[in-house]
């Protein structure tokens, strides 16, 4: 079904209707395992859930056709679908990492697989030439995040993996902002696209999940045999929520996206605003790489009022409609500090050097009405800031 636009895949691909009674709803195959004609003759394959289960498989075709990948893997969460990409490398080998990642990476980076003797190099991969610079014969892979969580940086996509390529590396995009209504980086490059399900592609904070494509067959194998040998699989109810989530993608990361724009442009012209990070703003240093590498904005906004980390906890705690909570990529708006919440992994002074302020806020704009929101964000913001600072 690759002729077809996005809108449609999601809604069709890997949706055929239920054979038996022509349901036009991929069913939820809520089985463990499945009698089989005789001794090693499997119906249609299936043998054990573990390995398959008719309801993953849909929800599998579906994400790999929106990503325009031959190949789609589900897992458990998000952080699974990460560690798989891990079983690619070998003892002794290093990864290059975006600086400015979500802080569960960052933790299993620097927590787990050190020890098991891979070792990360946390660089800023906005800047080619100090992604360059880091790259050597132990580097086997290149992980990127664009835009990344929270600061909202982007990495040339296409140009990292051309340099990572140069050097034998294989390069996986974590492409959970964007979405593939968004942003494609198999198009660009990429070896491996990650997601975590949970946000946008469930898109209504019900499921947890992870998921990767990738167009290569040897990639591919490798990591279903893991996906089978480790087992940290999403059950089938979770991947017919993701399944029915995916079916609205494109008209939700439109609603995302254009509520987000406007309440952007809103807090950027607010006095009580200091800064405010958004790659669909003129003034985000990126803009142009965003026009050029992805087809939409996005709904992730990151943002500093005047004062500090008081002012910015009284507005978190002052929203109505932003509910405070970790997460994002729902329906519903949420707010939260990523230096206490998401990002509390990562050490303090780290946290500094990087640029994420004990203040910096980060919402996640749902679809709700946009001039509700940005009441709510105003009424928030009078409570947080005196008059004096602003």
């Amino acid at each position: 079904m690759s002729n077809y636009s996005l809108e449609t895949l999601a809604i069709h691909a890997g949706q055929d209707p239920e054979a038996m009674t022509g349901a036009v709803t991929v069913p939820i195959f809520q089985t463990s395992t499945y009698a089989q004609e005789g001794l090693g003759k499997p119906r249609q394959g299936y043998e054990y859930s573990r390995t398959d289960n008719p309801t993953r498989k849909a929800y599998e075709q579906c994400f790999a056709a929106l990503e325009g990948a031959r190949f789609g893997i589900a897992f458990a969460s998000g952080m699974a679908a990460t560690n798989n990409c891990m079983y690619l490398l070998n003892s002794g080998d290093e990864v290059l990492v975006s600086d400015d990642v979500y802080g569960g990476t960052f933790r299993f980076f620097t927590k787990v697989m050190s020890k098991f003797g891979v070792r990360a190099h946390f660089v800023n991969t906005s800047d080619l030439a100090a992604v360059e610079k880091h790259l050597n014969p132990n580097i086997k892979l290149v992980w990127i995040e664009s835009p990344t969580n929270p600061l909202l940086k982007l990495t040339d996509i296409a140009a990292v993996c051309r340099l990572a390529k140069s050097h034998g590396a294989l390069v996986v995009v974590d492409n959970t902002f964007m979405s593939p209504a968004f942003q494609r980086p198999l198009e660009l490059g990429a070896d491996i696209v990650m997601h975590s399900a949970t946000k946008y592609l469930g898109g209504h904070s019900d499921l947890v999940g992870g998921v990767l494509a990738t167009n290569s067959e040897e990639i591919n194998q490798q990591m279903r045999f893991h996906q089978n040998a480790v087992g940290a699989i999403p059950g089938p109810f979770d991947c017919w929520l993701a399944l029915r989530g995916l079916k609205t993608l494109a008209v939700r990361m439109q609603a995302h996206a254009r509520n987000a724009q406007a309440i952007a442009q809103f807090l950027e012209a607010h006095p009580a605003v200091r800064k405010v990070i958004y790659p669909g703003l003129a003034s985000h240093p990126q803009h142009a790489l965003a026009q050029k590498q992805m087809h939409g904005f996005g709904g992730m906004i990151s943002f500093e009022i005047k004062g500090g980390l008081e002012e910015a906890k009284t507005l978190v705690e002052s929203t109505h409609l932003f509910l405070l909570a970790e997460s994002l990529g729902g329906v519903e708006s949420l707010i939260e500090l990523p230096a206490i919440m998401t990002h509390a992994s990562i050490p303090a002074q780290r946290r500094h050097e990087m640029g994420i302020a004990d203040g910096l806020i980060r919402i996640s704009v749902g679809i709700e009405n946009m001039d509700d929101l940005k009441a709510d964000l105003g009424q928030a913001l009078a409570k947080a800031v005196s008059g004096s600072l602003v």
